[in-house]
């Protein structure tokens, strides 16, 4: 009896307390949540610990909460199917208000869209891909989206100046998707990926060591990885045992290796040695470091088999606050009705995605971008569906620690308020760095590119064209298929290459420009971008021009050879000589005057000839016509003279015969010194006269077709350039139309063209760079020439990948054998038969002889006829007596104006002079009359 009475009794003590119980559950609304995570995986395990802490934290803490979570854990195996398969079981079955999850960005892509559908919201804190949070309206990242690190690892590469690097990523979502962010954060420190290893999650030992002996055989020793646990363990055990974990290299890992450095076996923590990583930094708070020690055990006991440090990581911290926001926001929505809406897509058999939506679902997204509190991994706080963006810290592993290098912060002072609540996406402050330890233990830092050291030489790219063979030949053996390079672009390169202070072994390899049919190939610009792959090979040398779209995929050396385009025309045969061509020769100055001079002599021989002809037993009828054609032929009329007729006036003289014909005397002499003078002037007038008739007969008849470039624009002539180069851009750019513009690929057809001329289909010109230019004038000088202008441009020089420090070593080189004219003899060497320069070939006019020419013989001549005219008027005067008569007449009239100046004189010093003096003056006026008198008389 006692025995029954007794649970009985029990039972009726603990009414009272179900009772209250079941009235507590009742007003308590429970919001289911599931978590879908890989539970086999690092960050997988650690999220499940710290959100099963969260759980535990935030119900201690908010015991007043009328809404409670309900957490529902499955295992998405890292495989998508499963991911999908548990988000559709979670969202039909369970009827879950949000997920947590999936974990990799392939799972979340996939179940957003489900989530979506069911107007479920989706929660992930471990997908970093900077894509995920456009694709679904209802996703919300509550972790560091990947976009926001590029900048910190950019300002790394900036710190140590390296200009290029390597990127290794996953061939994932996840690896794929910080790649454009990575290359413009990249530029903006004026740098560049080099070259990209797209490696497969899933890849094997063998296929990891064939893209790292491709990657030793390059030039660029930075590596940026961006890749899962799993496949950067692998890689990084693998670059250990292939010696790329040594000095001379520099590693740079993403986050989310760097977080999970201190879970990693012992063997990978050795191949991360002097690597550098950047995370997230965590402000180390009361509250965290609280939590570090629980979770610690707590992950112990759960997990003993996994290696754990004093560090949490941050995924799983973001874990933690995701759950606490996830909490907030449900208590801030609440709920009293069911939230279930039948779907109007036809039933779950007919299709497998048609979900039941949820209409808490979109409240709760909207509550949860609102929720703001101060969580362990830092501010809680989403910006535009993700986690705001924190500084970065970066990190060295060294030994079993991560040891804080640097930091890097988002947040730049304004330049006026001097705050930092401004970010700027688009710039990268510097760092400073403390030391560092780099790979093989050292801390000299790597300069960022190194000779390959692997056994291969430098790949050097060469162009294999027909034409200017003497500046570079490519020939290949057909048998053995070995390279034969020759020219005066080969002679050059090794010449700088033994200039360098270190050796390098030059292997060259062709770069076809025609397929074996004809056609392109390739050019210049594609040279030059195989330079900046370094797939085919490291440089490229040859009749390669600087041009700026070229310098974007490569840098060049100095220039080692002249630049400038020019553009040479047929020489054509023409006579340019008219009836009026003579007249040309000579200024007007000139013409006008030899006529003064001549009408000048003509009246002096009319004088001189007049007194001697008279006497003369020619007829008088004849006078006139000898005294018109002494000045026009002296020449002939002094062969009268002499003996021996002749017309060099050297010689001159006059014999006896003419002077018998025209008289003896003295006027018979002045007309001979006249003719001699004019002579003078004559002959030589008629000598240069000749000459430049002769000239402009024969050297005026070769001329260029074109005189200049406008005119081949203007008249839309057809021109000819060099195929597979930059000319054809250039000279569009200078005026002319693309469909007047032809192609060549040998100098033979250029010249073949160029005989034809427009008229049967050629071309009016040629343009090309001017060494080719000078080179195919040397070769053709007699049948084209050169016109104007000459176009600046830049050289020739050797391309190199961009930021490689060998650009700077062979400009070195290149300056030092510009100094020591070495590079001016192989010039020379090669160069030796160009003897026709590039000259100015228009015609012009021809120089007119000017007055100047032949002024000291016109005032020669007019001096000498001007003293035989007064000598002649003065012997004449004084053989007729008139002269005697005027000198007696002129001293008659000179003694009396003396006389009567005297008398007048006298006068005047009577009245001035005293009476005393009256008697000298006298006297002296006396002797001074005698005198006068005495010197009158003839």
């Amino acid at each position: 009896m006692d025995s029954l009475l007794f649970p009985f009794l029990v039972a009726l003590v603990m009414l009272p307390f179900r009772a209250a119980q079941s009235s507590s559950n009742d007003s308590t609304v429970d919001f289911h949540v599931g978590i879908i995570l890989d539970l086999n995986s690092s960050v997988g395990r650690v999220g499940r610990s710290c959100i099963s802490m969260a759980f535990s934290d935030f119900y201690s803490v908010h015991k007043d909460y009328k809404t409670r979570l309900v957490l529902h854990f499955r295992d998405s195996n890292e495989s998508v199917v499963d991911a999908a398969a548990a988000a559709l079981d979670l969202l039909r079955n369970v009827r879950v208000d949000a997920i947590i999850g999936p974990q990799n960005s392939a799972q979340v892509d996939f179940v957003m869209n489900l989530g979506d559908r069911a107007h479920v919201p989706v929660v992930s804190f471990s997908a970093t891909s900077p894509s995920l949070v456009h694709r679904a309206p209802l996703f919300v990242q509550t972790s560091q989206s990947d976009a926001y690190q590029v900048q910190a690892i950019a300002s790394i590469i900036q710190a140590f100046k390296w200009n290029q690097v390597v990127v290794i990523n996953e061939d994932t979502d996840y690896g794929n998707g910080i790649i454009p962010d990575l290359s413009n954060a990249l530029n903006g420190v004026n740098a560049r990926i080099s070259y990209r290893s797209v490696v497969p999650k899933s890849a094997t030992d063998d296929f990891i060591s064939q893209e790292l002996y491709k990657m030793m055989g390059m030039q660029t020793r930075v590596f940026v990885v961006h890749a899962s646990p799993s496949l950067g363990t692998s890689l990084f055990l693998k670059s250990k045992e292939l010696g790329m974990i040594s000095a001379g290299y520099a590693w740079i890992v993403t986050s989310g290796l760097t977080d999970l450095f201190h879970l990693m076996d012992y063997e990978v923590v050795e191949s991360m040695q002097g690597l550098l990583g950047v995370k997230p930094q965590v402000p180390n708070s009361k509250q965290l470091r609280s939590f570090s020690g629980r979770w610690i055990r707590t992950f112990l006991r759960e997990y003993p088999d996994m290696k754990v440090s004093d560090e949490t990581s941050v995924f799983g911290l973001w874990g933690y606050d995701t759950l606490w926001a996830l909490a907030m926001a449900a208590e801030t929505v609440g709920r009293t009705k069911s939230n279930v809406v039948k779907n109007k897509n036809g039933d779950n058999a007919a299709n497998p995605f048609a979900l039941e939506s949820s209409d808490t679902g979109p409240k709760l997204h909207d509550a949860l971008l609102e929720t703001r509190f101060p969580g362990l991994a830092g501010e809680f706080k989403l910006v535009n569906g993700q986690l705001e963006q924190t500084p970065y810290q970066i990190v060295n592993f060294d030994g079993n620690h991560e040891i804080q290098v640097a930091a890097w912060s988002p947040y730049v002072k304004s330049n006026h308020k001097g705050n930092l609540n401004e970010t700027n996406s688009n710039f990268t402050p510097k760092v400073k760095f403390r030391d560092i330890t780099w790979p093989g233990h050292t801390t000299v830092v790597p300069k960022g590119w190194e000779i390959p050291v692997n056994g291969q030489n430098l790949r050097v790219g060469v162009p294999r064209k027909p034409g200017f063979n003497e500046f570079l030949k490519v020939e290949i053996d057909p048998t053995t298929k070995s390279v034969k390079v020759s020219g005066y672009h080969k002679q050059v390169f090794e010449s700088v290459m033994a200039a360098l202070p270190y050796a390098v072994i030059p292997k060259y390899v062709p770069y076809e420009f025609l397929n074996a049919n004809g056609s392109a190939a390739g050019d210049y610009d594609s040279l030059v971008y195989q330079v900046s792959k370094q797939e085919q090979f490291e440089a490229a040398m040859g009749d390669i021009t600087i041009t700026y779209d070229r310098s974007l995929n490569a840098d060049f050396t100095l220039p080692y050879a002249e630049g400038g385009v020019s553009c040479i025309v047929p020489i054509i045969n023409e006579d340019p000589t008219n009836e009026f061509t003579i007249f040309t020769l000579l200024s007007k100055q000139l013409w006008m005057t030899a006529v003064v001079f001549y009408l000048a002599n003509t009246l002096a021989i009319w004088i001189l000839g007049s007194r001697i002809l008279s006497n003369a037993r020619e007829p008088p009828g004849q006078h006139p016509g000898m005294i018109c054609y002494f000045p026009c032929f002296p020449g002939e009329n002094i062969s009268l003279f002499s003996s021996t007729p002749q017309s060099d006036f050297s010689t001159l003289s006059c014999d006896e015969r003419f002077i018998l014909n025209v008289g003896q005397g003295l006027d018979a002499n002045l007309l001979c010194l006249i003719l001699v003078a004019w002579s003078s002037v004559s002959c030589l007038m008629n000598s240069t006269l000749t000459a430049s008739l002769s000239s402009t007969l024969v050297v005026r008849s070769l001329r260029p077709a074109v005189t200049h470039v406008d005119q081949l624009i203007a008249k839309k002539y057809p021109v000819g350039c060099q195929e597979g180069s930059f000319l054809f851009d250039f000279m569009v750019k200078l005026g002319f139309l693309e469909s007047y513009i032809r192609n060549y690929s040998s100098t033979k057809d250029c010249e073949d063209d160029l005989s034809l001329g427009t008229e049967n289909g050629g071309i009016a010109a040629y343009c090309d760079v001017v060494p080719h230019i000078r080179l195919l004038l040397s070769q053709t000088c007699d049948k084209y020439v050169a016109i104007e202008p000459t176009y600046r441009t830049e050289g020739f020089a050797f391309a190199f990948p961009r930021g490689s420090p060998m650009v700077s070593d062979v400009s070195r080189a290149i300056t030092k054998l510009i100094g020591d004219q070495t590079i001016q003899d192989i010039e020379n060497q090669w160069h030796t038969n160009v003897t026709c320069l590039v000259q100015d070939s228009s015609p012009g006019s021809p120089t007119k002889i000017k007055v100047k020419t032949f002024v000291v013989l016109f005032v020669f001549s007019g001096f000498v006829t001007l003293v035989c005219l007064l000598v002649s008027e003065l012997f004449d005067l004084h053989k007729k007596g008139v002269l005697l008569q005027k000198i007696s007449g002129f001293k008659a009239n000179l003694s009396s104006r003396i006389h009567h100046g005297a008398l007048k004189l006298s006068k005047l010093k009577l009245v001035l002079i005293p009476q005393k003096q009256e008697v000298e003056l006298q006297a002296v006026q006396e002797v001074g009359v005698r005198a006068l008198e005495t010197a009158a008389q003839p």
